[in-house]
């Protein structure tokens, strides 16, 4: 919810997938880490078995994820990539507790 919110303000859809496994086998809900009810991205989707490790890619995210990020409950910022013609790039690095806390004390 605090990095992708559309989907809990709005109802947003986002096509999601695993990198390296395209086939789905099995049906998951896909929620954030917040513990609120609506930190739910996708309810009920195909979805293929994943393992610790595994990349989660939600696609179409657009600007909006980055300029709707928020710290809530003290969670950090995450990193951003973009993916272009197969090849994916940091566009933002993930937020640091010291630049979280910073924001607080004027570090």
């Amino acid at each position: 919810m605090n990095t992708l919110l559309r989907p809990a303000l709005y109802g947003a859809r986002h096509r999601v997938a695993v990198a390296g496994k395209e086939q789905a086998g099995g049906r998951a809900t896909l929620c954030g880490r917040i513990c609120e009810n609506t930190d739910i991205f996708a309810a009920g989707i195909p979805f293929p078995a994943v393992a610790e490790g595994d990349l989660v890619i939600f696609h179409d995210c657009g600007a909006y994820a980055a300029a709707m990020a928020f710290p809530y409950n003290g969670r950090l910022r995450p990193a951003e990539a973009l993916c272009d013609a197969g090849t994916a790039r940091l566009i933002t690095p993930a937020e640091t507790p010291e630049e979280y806390l910073g924001r607080f004390d004027g570090r």
